[in-house]
């Protein structure tokens, strides 16, 4: 299975739905923001403010990123979310906008972030003589290999598995709830149904069927949204006016 497999079931399962939070908040980080919401009328229902609109347009005016790090941020997302014969990559979803966002979004991010990202160059520079973006393909490769898989990473090399866990959790939760990702995964969301009537072993099962004229004249998928109405003798009216 490949790396966006894994990530697509990760994030289709019960762990996709805390996997960016739970990774990159501490416990007191989450029942803070718990906190500020009740605080601020927070609840059942719960959505966007006018202040917080406003706050997010003020965050996308301002930038986090130099270009250098914002070029590496790029190279990574893809190198994590490459695209394939299904879909684009990372930064064809627009992954390394959202990083960037939430480098503001969430200051706790921006030093870990920064640092891995000062740390990432350094290491390149020592092994390659290039900081990352300016490496070839197969020694940024190399590279990552070192700190993709916490299992096998040697321990001075934990500071740059830490700082990819936290990318990689960035890179697919920009990806997984970007549209490209979400047409990928098939999400269908609130895509309204279609009742068919019960199922044919279970009308056997209780000794029950459907009349065929009927199921022919008024189960339509086409008119699924055509409300019926009703005779004073408890008739469904059809389309043409007629008593059925």
């Amino acid at each position: 299975m490949d790396r966006r497999e894994h990530l697509k079931l990760l994030l289709a399962g019960g762990a996709g739905a805390a996997l960016f939070m739970s990774s990159s908040c501490t416990p007191e980080d989450q029942r803070r923001s718990e906190e500020i919401i009740a605080e601020n009328g927070g609840g059942p229902g719960y959505g966007r403010t006018e202040e917080e609109e406003e706050r997010d347009a003020r965050l996308r005016s301002e930038t986090f990123f130099t270009d250098h790090e914002m070029a590496t941020v790029a190279v990574l997302a893809d190198i994590i979310i490459p695209a394939d014969e299904e879909s684009g990559s990372a930064t064809d979803a627009g992954v390394p906008d959202f990083i960037e966002f939430m480098m503001k979004d969430y200051p706790p991010f921006q030093n870990p972030t920064r640092g891995g990202l000062m740390w990432l160059d350094s290491q390149c520079n020592e092994r390659f003589g290039s900081r990352f973006v300016d490496c070839t393909e197969e020694e940024r490769i190399e590279m990552v290999d070192l700190i993709a898989w916490p299992d096998d990473a040697d321990p001075d090399m934990m500071y740059g598995v830490r700082f990819f866990n936290r990318m990689r959790d960035l890179v697919s939760t920009g990806f997984f709830t970007s549209e490209m990702g979400v047409e990928y995964m098939d999400y269908k969301g609130n895509t309204p149904g279609f009742w068919d009537g019960v199922p044919q072993e279970v009308l056997e099962e209780h000794g029950f069927s459907y009349d065929e004229e009927m199921m022919d004249k008024y189960i339509k998928e086409e008119e699924r949204y055509v409300l019926a109405e009703w005779d004073e003798d408890g008739n469904v009216i059809n389309r043409s006016g007629d008593s059925g």
